[in-house]
């Protein structure tokens, strides 16, 4: 008998709903962005986005058992983000996922969000195996992993300030750019030039595989008052060189990690995944190293519940029992803490 798992995600500001068949892979999917509500506040409103999902979570969730021509019966198990993210958010999935686990009798599981990206790229037609490093890039987080197995993932580096995600949006801001800011400036960036302006490539002569790009925003946001009138092409100069800038920054930092885990498969996910240049460089680099690259298609990068359904699988295979529903939810959730059982 196949399995039917419902991918819930409700972590910050998209409500994706997925089902994930064991026999047929991905049957439907349906994602709500919040972008246009949050953009006139500049960042997330997180009571905002949690009445948001309120409003939007149910209605998925029909639209998509629709689209799969399923009902809710023919389920064998939910997935939902348990955590990290905001709270309140995290709170809505939960709650309707344990839910109707009461409801229907099945099981239901809480997913590292982080995890969720980390897996997406195993959705594709040529997917890595284990080991491979993976690097976690998005708004919140990132992180370099290696994964050794389904849940035995090691932390070879952390971010010790701002993410490379939270980078994108305040540099944004400094240029005056729309929310959210990371495709801002990869739009902007296009028509700049990366090498009129000497940007820093933080932490790279330090060892190890942390992360640091406050001090980055900082240098862009003198180099911007530095101008007496900033032109639209200094404007895109600067986006271009940033943009280059967390692209080496990112890649420099991969390649340490290929080499201290002998690895010849790096994974990339999370939104910045999907930025062209940095897939790029990593590309240039991967191809020196001679290893390969892996990442999911755009639609799997940002947040979303093919992936929540896609690891609720994974983790059924594994599962010891059945979960308990008290409703529950991890805020901060470092990803070294999971563990190969459910």
């Amino acid at each position: 008998m196949s399995e039917r798992i419902l991918g819930i995600e409700t972590s910050c500001d998209e409500t994706g709903v997925a089902i994930y068949d064991s026999e047929r892979g991905l049957l439907a999917e349906r994602l709500f962005s919040q972008i246009a509500l949050h953009k006139v506040y500049g960042g997330v409103i997180p009571e905002l986005a949690s009445r948001d999902h309120v409003a939007k979570l149910l209605p998925l969730i029909d639209e998509v058992l629709n689209d799969a021509n399923l009902r809710l019966s023919d389920l064998t198990a939910i997935s939902f983000t348990e955590g990290p993210g905001l709270v309140g958010a995290l709170m809505v999935g939960a709650a309707t996922a344990k839910s109707l686990g009461l409801a229907l009798n099945i099981p239901v599981m809480g997913i590292h969000h982080m995890e969720g990206h980390l897996l997406a790229p195993l959705l594709e037609d040529n997917p890595p195996n284990f080991p491979f490093v993976a690097l976690l890039v998005s708004g919140g987080h990132t992180q370099l992993i290696l994964a050794k197995a389904l849940g035995e993932y090691e932390l070879l580096g952390d971010t010790l300030d701002d993410a490379a995600g939270e980078a994108f949006d305040k540099t944004a801001k400094i240029l005056s750019l729309p929310y959210p800011g990371g495709p801002e400036i990869a739009k902007l960036a296009q028509s700049g030039n990366p090498d009129r302006f000497v940007f820093p490539l933080p932490m790279i002569n330090r060892p190890g595989c942390d992360f640091s790009f406050s001090g980055l925003k900082t240098f862009t946001a003198t180099l911007v008052n530095s101008f007496e009138k900033l032109t639209e092409q200094d404007r895109a100069d600067v986006a271009a060189g940033f943009e280059m800038a967390v692209a080496k920054t990112l890649s420099k930092k991969c390649e340490r990690a290929l080499k201290q885990t002998g690895c010849s498969q790096l994974v990339i996910a999370g939104g910045v995944s999907a930025n062209l240049r940095l897939r790029d460089v990593l590309s240039v680099m991967v191809d020196k190293q001679q290893a390969s690259l892996f990442y999911a298609r755009p639609s799997l990068c940002t947040d979303n519940g093919a992936m929540i359904a896609f690891a609720g699988f994974l983790r059924r295979k594994i599962m010891s029992e059945k979960p308990p529903l008290a409703i529950q939810v991890k805020p901060r959730w470092p990803m070294n803490l999971l563990s190969n059982q459910t």
